[in-house]
C-alpha cells in the first residue's frame, strides 16, 4: 500500500503521520491560506481614492480661476512707438500678451494709450535742442503706463515721417540725435536705429497692414485686402495690393502668416494737405495773374484776413479746384509710364476696396457727408462753404478751431482733384469711403498701429533677448 499523503492546513505546523506499512512515510508542508480582503475594505479605499480625485480637480479649477488671471496681467508686454509727424508727436502706448504661443493684440481703452503734442519735430530745424522738450514729456507719458519692473525690457520707437523728410539730411540727423539721447536715459530698451525718419513706403505699408488686421483680412488671401489712401499734412500715400508689374522703388513683397502679399506703395512728399495749400499759394503769388501787387486766393472764405496783406481771400470752389488740379497734374507731360496719377509719378490700375483715412476722413466729417456718396457730395458741401463770408462760417461753425475752420474750402477741393480727378475714383465709386477705425473691435487707422505690429517680437522668449519680428 502506499504511503498516505495529508495535507496541514495550520500555518507553520507540521504533523508526522506515520503508516504502519513497510514504505516509508511521506510528509507534506503547507501553509495556511490567507483570506481575501472584505467588501466594505474595497469601497473604503475607493472612496478615499475619489476623495483625492475631486480634491485635486478642485484645487485646479481654483487655481484656474484665481491665478490664471494674475498669470496673465503679470505676463504683460509693452511697446511705445513715436509718431513724429509734420503737425505733431503722439506717443502710442501698446499692451498685448502671449496666448499658444502667439502675440495678441488688442486696441482698446484698457491696452492701448496715446498722446499727442505739437508742434513736430520738424519745426525745430533752426533749434535741434528744442526737441527734446517734447520727446521727454511722452516718454514721461508713456512710463507712466508702464510697470516698473518691466521697463527696461519694453522697446520704445520714434519714427518721424514726411514733415522731417522735408528736411536737409544733415539737420534730420540732429534732431534725431536729441531725440535719441532722450530715448537712451528713459529707462526703456532702445537701441539708436529705432529714431529713424521712416521712407513713404514704410508709412504706407503700415498703414495698410493695421488696416487689414482690422478687418480680419492680414494673412488670407491677397485679393480680398483692402487699400489705403492717407491725406496727412505734409504728404499723401497710396497703398494696396497690385497684379501689374511696377517699376524699381514702387512695390515690395512682404509676408505674413505664410501668405505673401504684393505691394504698390508710394507717398507722395508736398501733396499733403498743407503742404499743397500752402505751396499753391505761393504759386499764385508768382503767378503773371496777381494784379497790383494783390494776390486773390479762392481757396480761403471771403473776409478772412492774411497776416500778409498782399493776399485777398476770395472764397470760389470752382477756381480753387482748378488751382489744385494744376498742382497736382505739374509734370504729368513727363511721364514716362502706361499710367501716372500725380505728376509723373507711376500708379498702377487702382485694385480691390480703399479706406480713405486722416484728413479725408476729418473733412467729411465736418461736413457731415454720408459714406456712401460722400464724394459726390463733397462737391455741393464744398461749393456751399468757399461761397459763404467767413464771419458767417464762424458763427456756423462756434466750436471749431478758426485755424482749422479756413482750410475746409480748400481740402474740399483738394479731395475732389486727388481722388477723382488724379487717382481715378469715380464720383459714385463704392469702392472707397472715408474711415478712422475698421473692423469689428473699432481699431483705429493709424500707421504707428502698423508699425507696432509689424516690429513686435513674435515669442515669449523675446523678452529674455532673443527676437523674431512679425514680417518675414
Amino acid at each position: 500500500m502506499k504511503p498516505e499523503i495529508k495535507e496541514i492546513k495550520d500555518t507553520l505546523r507540521v504533523q508526522m503521520l506515520p503508516v504502519h506499512h513497510k514504505s516509508s512515510t511521506t510528509y507534506v508542508f503547507t501553509t495556511k491560506s490567507e483570506s481575501k480582503p472584505t467588501k466594505p475594505i474595497l469601497l473604503l479605499v475607493l472612496g478615499l481614492f475619489l476623495s483625492v480625485a475631486i480634491t485635486l480637480a478642485f484645487l485646479f479649477v481654483l487655481y484656474m480661476i484665481v491665478f490664471s488671471g494674475w498669470n496673465l496681467r503679470s505676463s504683460f508686454r509693452y511697446s511705445v512707438v513715436i509718431d513724429a509727424g509734420s503737425s505733431g508727436s503722439r506717443a502710442h502706448v501698446f499692451r498685448y500678451w502671449f496666448e499658444s504661443g502667439k502675440p495678441v493684440f488688442d486696441f482698446g481703452e484698457e491696452n492701448y494709450a496715446s498722446l499727442k503734442l505739437s508742434p513736430g519735430l520738424s519745426s525745430y530745424a533752426d533749434n535741434p535742442q528744442g526737441a527734446s522738450v517734447s520727446v521727454k514729456e511722452l516718454v514721461e507719458f508713456a512710463k507712466g503706463r508702464v510697470p516698473k519692473d518691466v521697463l527696461k525690457k519694453s522697446e520704445i520707437r520714434l519714427m518721424a515721417t514726411a514733415g522731417m523728410r522735408l528736411l536737409d539730411v544733415s539737420v534730420q540727423e540732429q534732431i534725431l540725435e536729441v531725440t535719441r539721447c532722450v530715448l537712451r536715459s528713459s529707462g526703456f530698451k532702445f537701441q539708436d536705429e529705432w529714431a529713424s525718419v521712416i521712407s513713404g513706403f514704410d508709412e504706407g505699408m503700415y498703414a495698410w497692414v493695421v488696416a487689414n488686421y482690422a478687418l480680419g483680412s492680414l494673412g488670407g488671401d491677397p485679393l480680398h485686402t483692402t487699400g489705403i489712401v492717407e491725406l496727412g499734412g505734409a504728404s499723401a500715400q497710396v497703398t494696396f495690393v497690385s497684379s501689374e508689374t511696377a517699376p524699381p522703388g514702387f512695390s515690395r513683397t512682404i509676408s505674413y502668416g505664410g501668405v505673401s502679399y504684393k505691394i504698390y506703395s508710394h507717398s507722395f512728399l508736398h501733396y499733403g494737405q498743407d503742404e499743397a495749400q500752402e505751396e499753391i499759394l505761393k504759386s499764385l503769388q508768382n503767378s503773371a495773374a496777381s494784379k497790383d501787387g494783390i494776390v486773390t486766393d479762392p481757396c480761403t472764405p471771403k473776409g478772412y484776413i492774411y497776416d500778409n496783406n498782399s493776399v485777398q481771400a476770395a472764397g470760389n470752389y470752382s477756381a480753387c479746384r482748378s488751382a489744385t488740379l494744376v498742382k497736382l497734374q505739374d509734370g504729368k507731360e513727363n511721364c514716362a509710364y502706361a499710367h501716372c496719377s500725380i505728376g509723373s509719378t507711376f500708379t498702377p490700375d487702382l485694385q480691390g476696396k480703399f479706406l480713405a483715412t486722416e484728413n479725408f476722413y476729418h473733412t467729411s466729417k465736418f461736413f457731415g457727408l454720408d459714406e456712401k456718396d460722400w464724394l459726390s457730395e463733397m462737391i455741393s458741401a464744398g461749393k456751399s462753404f468757399c461761397g459763404e463770408e467767413w464771419s458767417k462760417l464762424k458763427e456756423k461753425y462756434p466750436t471749431t478751431k478758426e485755424k482749422y475752420l479756413d482750410g475746409y474750402c480748400f481740402s474740399s477741393a483738394y479731395i475732389i482733384s486727388l481722388l477723382h480727378d488724379s487717382l481715378g475714383f469715380a464720383l459714385d465709386d463704392e469702392r472707397i469711403e472715408f474711415a478712422n477705425k475698421a473692423g469689428e473691435k473699432g481699431i483705429a487707422l493709424d500707421w504707428a498701429l502698423g508699425a507696432f505690429i509689424l516690429n513686435t517680437d513674435t515669442t515669449i522668449s523675446a523678452y529674455n533677448g532673443r527676437s523674431r519680428k512679425m514680417l518675414g
